[in-house]
C-alpha cells in the first residue's frame, strides 16, 4: 500500500494535476488498540512511512501528541479531499478537524499538501 498526493493544480493556468508518492510503507490503524496507540512511544519513523486511520464516516476527529516523541505532519481527509494539514509538536499539540481518514507522516513530508488536494491510499 502507498499514499499518493494529487495536487489540485492551477485550473486557471491549465496546469494538470501533479502526483507524488508520500509514503511507500503505510500501516493502518484500524482497531481500537492501534488507533489509541497511534505513534505513541515511537522514537522515529522512516522517511517513507505513514500511519493511516480510516473511519467509516466523516466527523470531527481529534489528534493528541501525548507520549509522541517526534514531530509529525497530520492530514485530515474527507472522501480523498484534504481538509486540513498541520505539523504537530511532540507532547504539546492537540488538533481537530472533520475526517473519514487521518494520516500521520514524518514532519515535513506534507509541506506541499494543501486543503483541496487529494490524498489517496493505493494498493498494489
Amino acid at each position: 500500500m502507498q499514499l499518493v498526493h494529487e495536487s489540485a493544480g492551477d485550473a486557471a493556468s491549465g496546469e494538470g494535476t501533479d502526483r507524488e508518492t508520500l509514503a511507500t510503507t503505510v500501516d493502518l490503524a484500524d482497531s481500537i488498540l492501534s488507533r489509541t496507540r497511534g505513534l505513541m512511544f515511537r522514537r522515529s519513523v522512516p522517511d517513507d512511512y505513514a500511519l493511516a486511520f480510516p473511519f467509516d464516516s466523516a466527523t470531527t476527529r481529534d489528534l493528541h501528541m501525548l507520549f509522541v516523541f517526534i514531530p509529525i505532519d497530520a492530514v485530515w481527509v474527507v472522501d480523498d479531499v484534504v481538509q486540513r494539514v498541520e505539523t504537530l509538536r511532540p507532547w504539546r499539540s492537540l488538533a481537530r478537524a472533520e475526517a473519514d481518514l487521518i494520516v500521520e507522516l514524518p514532519a515535513g513530508t506534507a509541506v506541499d499538501v494543501d486543503p483541496g488536494d487529494r490524498l489517496v491510499l493505493e494498493t498494489g
